[in-house]
């Protein structure tokens, strides 16, 4: 039986939650016979991601790399979540250390020279939405719940490549909606490659995960870069690096007195009251 945590030295939210300081465990590694599996590990908070996880996620994706006998690597969530997106309280715990962009981190999962299985189950928003998506396959639980639920805090997208593995109605859907999308009509939009019952989920993406480690690992490495070729002359990368677009710096740094205001709710009041104001007209909150 896991016993409680000690949370009386954490930092607490205005509205009395506690949440976990920053922890060399919020990331594991672990490889055996060809895969590599890579667990996001704050469960508490459905594994938010901060600085750390970042820093920690570059660090195993580095063992991954440098491990000749991994051929595929697996990546997914402990507990109930696979991530719930950008930890909103990550001021709680300050972190000036050095520690790479979360846009770089994401476009190196998305040209990593081996295959990222992403395995999905509960919650996969905001930055934890992309983050599946950047990964080559996605394996959703029947638990999975996505979206880029982002537009509810007044905030941009952190990784635009939505458009990139939907249509162009269903990312309008996903990116301007902020819904909460269930498994099946992820898998239907595109966003997912397959459901699986959730009992059978670990067991899918290592089934997965092992063929591709079987497989001559060159042809497996040119085929992963032919179809991101194909992509990236559509314009992907300075897609997803749109934050350096001048004609665009106008409308990003416009003041949105709505989300200010969402975020003045959150800070002050914490995070309940921050949902009932982020969520209201959504019959499911992320």
């Amino acid at each position: 039986m896991t016993s409680e945590p000690d949370t009386s030295t954490w930092k607490k939210t205005p509205d009395g939650i506690a949440i976990p300081p920053p922890s060399p465990d919020d990331v594991l590694y672990e490889a055996d016979d060809g895969v590599a599996k890579i667990t996001l590990n704050r469960p508490i908070v459905l594994n938010a991601i901060n600085k750390n996880v970042t820093r920690l996620l570059d660090a195993a994706l580095d063992q991954a790399e440098a491990d000749e006998d991994v051929r595929a690597v697996i990546l997914t969530g402990a507990g109930r979540a696979f991530s719930a997106g950008g930890d909103l309280w990550s001021s709680l715990y300050p972190d000036d250390d050095p520690a790479p962009d979360a846009l770089d981190v994401q476009l190196r999962i998305w040209s990593f020279d081996k295959p990222v299985i992403a395995a999905v189950r509960g919650h996969a928003v905001g930055q934890a939405c992309e983050l599946a998506g950047v990964c080559d396959m996605t394996i959703a639980s029947d638990t999975a719940r996505l979206g880029e639920i982002q537009i509810r805090h007044g905030f941009g997208v952190p990784v635009l490549i939505t458009p990139f593995i939907t249509g162009q109605k269903q990312a309008k859907e996903v990116m301007l909606l902020g819904e909460i999308i269930p498994a099946e009509d992820a898998l239907r939009m595109g966003l997912v490659n397959r459901v699986v019952p959730d009992d059978e989920l670990d067991d899918a993406a290592m089934e997965m995960a092992r063929k591709l480690a079987s497989l001559p690992p060159v042809a497996v490495r040119l085929n992963k870069r032919l179809i991101n070729l194909v992509y990236e002359q559509m314009g992907l990368i300075d897609a997803v690096r749109y934050r350096d677009n001048e004609e665009l710096r106008e409308l990003m740094e416009a003041d949105d007195t709505v989300g200010a205001a969402r975020q003045r709710v959150r800070e002050e009041r914490g995070w309940a009251a921050f949902k009932r104001e982020r969520d209201q007209g959504y019959e499911e909150s992320g």
